[in-house]
């Protein structure tokens, strides 16, 4: 029978037998591997680490509880003493801020109202006394405030400096009142630097149609006794500029022509 070789074919090579290619792989095979070398690489850091924590364990375990500890203490110290403490100041300080808001709303003669809120009545604490009694709470915070103002409104200025600086707060507008009025006890002092200093520091807290125009208002006036025009006009413009139609700005036409 007649064979045919046709163009480009190639015969297929043989497959080599199972015996030979075993023979083959194993001449290759140099018996290491770096599969088995990385494993054995992790066992060995496995067991160093074992090892450590065994003879370290009660270290570990001492830290871990310390931590837990001080977590699980500072939840119960919040809950059981700070909570309680904060509602009881703030039970406390109720009559007193009745006193000062009386005070606030009295048409005359009332430093009395005023003593009595710093001083308390009927019973409950000022606010002197709550700053005292339950100091690192907010109403102990807030009664600074109330203290500040109530000493600023019975002439003992360097009292209400004292306590309004002691004041803090996140909130613009009141962050401003407590900084103005401290500018206004400085003024009473007769310390007009240290009033314009503060007057700018509560306009910067809170640029808002309340507070700014009274305090750059104050600050124009201030300086106008001083003799200082310059600044002066510059506090006036500012509230022509920019509170206009805020109540001090409706007569700042007259006072920037004085200050010219």
């Amino acid at each position: 029978m007649a064979t045919y070789n046709k163009r480009g074919y190639k015969a297929p090579k043989p497959e080599p037998e199972a015996d030979e290619t075993e023979v083959q792989q194993e001449e290759t095979f140099d018996g290491k591997s770096t599969t088995a070398e990385v494993f054995n690489s992790l066992d060995q850091g496995a067991s160093r680490t074992e090892e450590w924590v065994a003879k370290n364990q009660k270290l570990i375990f001492g830290v871990i509880g310390a931590i837990a500890l001080g977590i699980i203490g500072y939840m119960a110290y919040d809950k059981f003493v700070v909570a309680p403490k904060e509602e009881e100041a703030a039970n406390e300080m109720f009559q007193a801020e009745q006193y000062f808001a009386q005070a606030v709303d009295a048409q005359a003669a009332n430093d009395s109202l005023y003593n009595l809120a710093l001083k308390g009545g009927e019973g409950k604490m000022g606010f002197l006394a709550i700053i005292d009694n339950y100091s690192g709470t907010d109403a102990a915070n807030l009664a600074n405030y109330f203290a500040g103002t109530a000493y600023l409104n019975t002439g003992k200025y360097k009292e209400a400096v004292q306590h309004l600086e002691d004041f803090k707060t996140d909130d613009d507008i009141l962050k401003a009142t407590a900084l103005g009025a401290t500018g206004d006890a400085f003024a009473q002092l007769n310390d007009p630097k240290s009033a314009l200093e503060f007057y700018e520091k509560a306009v910067s807290a809170s640029d808002n149609d309340l507070t700014a125009p009274r305090f750059l208002y104050k600050a124009g006036l201030l300086s106008l006794a001083q003799n200082k025009k310059a600044e002066a006009l510059k506090y006036f413009t500012q509230i022509k500029e920019k509170y206009e139609t805020s109540p001090e700005g409706v007569s700042i036409d007259a006072h920037i022509a004085l200050a010219e």
